[in-house]
């Protein structure tokens, strides 16, 4: 039976927790002044695995909120994984150098393909690469442009180059609160024979019932924001459900 996490996201902007609208910057909610107190908050709650996005960094295309973030890695005994302008090998071995167990690729995995194929090759199972789709076409540089590549042949070329696991997005369903893509969700998997977890739009319970249904098939979890600050998923009663 494989396993299916719960990762909640915590969305780092001005060393705030805050979330976005489908990425839109003007768009913001902050929903707490400290990050560290938000993980926290959600390993005591039953998350096995912290997911954080430095927005800074995605916008400035180098991380920016290495202190915020070494701050969560060293403050919480599960894993911290991060995505966020990650750009250069130096980058990624800092962050891990910080306690961060996985580091993120998302951009460069298109607009640099050496330099992603270095990460995978030298991280090998520390690096997730970021797929964020619109209409099926990956978007880049925090979904301000969208690409010509499809989201399944970016998996397939990444996965014979070493790429373990891909964290596929639906930029429509993100922030608002109206479900995952599970038909590309499972389909990104099935194509690219890897771990996908899920990113954008879980927005109920029920959402983590039908992705679950497809761990065996390599849907190894889901990535859970906007539904966990404003409370229409309980983290805990969700995992205890999974279980």
């Amino acid at each position: 039976m494989s396993s299916f996490i719960i990762y909640p996201a915590i969305d780092i902007r001005g060393g705030k927790c805050v979330r976005l609208i489908q990425g839109d910057y003007n768009q913001e909610t902050v929903y707490n002044d400290s990050p560290l107190a938000a993980a926290k908050a959600w390993e005591a709650q039953g998350g096995a695995y912290i997911h954080l996005v430095d927005l800074d960094g995605a916008k400035a295309g180098h991380p920016v909120n290495d202190e915020v973030i070494g701050a969560i890695a060293s403050g919480v005994n599960v894993p911290v994984q991060v995505g966020g302008g990650l750009r250069t090998l130096a980058d990624v071995k800092r962050l891990l150098s910080l306690g961060v167990s996985r580091v993120i690729i998302g951009t460069a995995a298109i607009e640099d393909r050496a330099f992603t194929e270095e990460v995978l090759g030298t991280y090998g199972d520390k690096v997730a690469i970021g797929i964020d789709a619109r209409n099926g076409y990956v978007a880049t540089r925090g979904w301000l442009e969208t690409s010509e590549v499809k989201a399944e042949e970016l998996a397939k070329e990444l996965a014979a180059k070493g790429a373990e696991t891909f964290i596929f997005t639906d930029i429509s369903r993100d922030g608002m609160m109206q479900g995952p893509n599970v038909d590309a969700i499972v389909a990104l998997a099935k194509g690219s024979g890897r771990t996908v977890i899920a990113s954008g739009g879980v927005s109920v319970l029920d959402d983590l019932i039908r992705l679950h249904e497809y761990r065996n098939e390599g849907v190894g979890g889901a990535i859970v924001g906007k539904a966990l600050y404003t409370g229409s998923i309980d983290l805990a009663e969700a995992v205890n459900t999974l279980k």
